[in-house]
């Protein structure tokens, strides 16, 4: 945790800029890489308070909003990926090429639709929401029970917080109220 997550390739001389990956903010299909690209600063703020089960039924119904925004930029973003890494890796391929002005133009696209993500990311987690999975809606509430901390486990569509699940269990160990 900490660390951003990045769309990878399969190649090494796709010619991909920032050593191999696409900083990407959590999407809950990509691999994590160590590298930067200031997700570290969204994660250190996302510990510093504890939801009761009120609180964090309270704000189901401004994530439902935020989820709403999000998860189109999300596909945007992972369709304009795809689309830089198949102009970059033909630029390099047997005398196709993609023009530069394609590729800048698409970098720029996946530039902005990052910043739009990670904008909406932060407004979360400076709640103190867990992010765990954009595309499914997926979050948890840092939350106090028996005096240790668990999660209070939300899935979007659902309707209210039922489940619960230790710090180190994620969603399988999920269980009810």
């Amino acid at each position: 945790m900490g660390a951003p997550a990045c769309f990878h390739t399969t190649s090494k001389d796709a010619g991909i800029p920032f050593g191999g990956c696409i900083p990407q903010p959590p999407l809950g299909d990509g691999r994590l890489c160590a590298g930067g690209g200031g997700w570290d600063k969204v994660v250190a703020t996302m510990m510093n308070r504890y939801y009761t089960l009120e609180e964090a039924v309270a704000k189901l119904p401004w994530l439902e909003e935020k989820f709403a925004v999000m998860v189109p930029v999300r596909n945007e973003l992972a369709v304009r990926q795809e689309e830089l890494i198949g102009l970059l890796r033909r630029r390099r391929n047997n005398g196709h090429s993609s023009s530069e002005e394609e590729i800048h133009t698409c970098q720029q696209a996946v530039n902005r639709l990052t910043r739009d993500l990670q904008r909406h990311l932060k407004e979360v987690t400076d709640e103190g929401i867990l992010v765990r999975d954009v595309g499914r809606g997926l979050v948890d509430f840092p939350s106090l029970r028996e005096s240790r901390e668990v999660h209070l486990c939300w899935l979007r569509g659902e309707q209210t917080i039922a489940y619960w699940h230790e710090t180190d269990a994620g969603f399988p160990g999920r269980q009810p109220l």
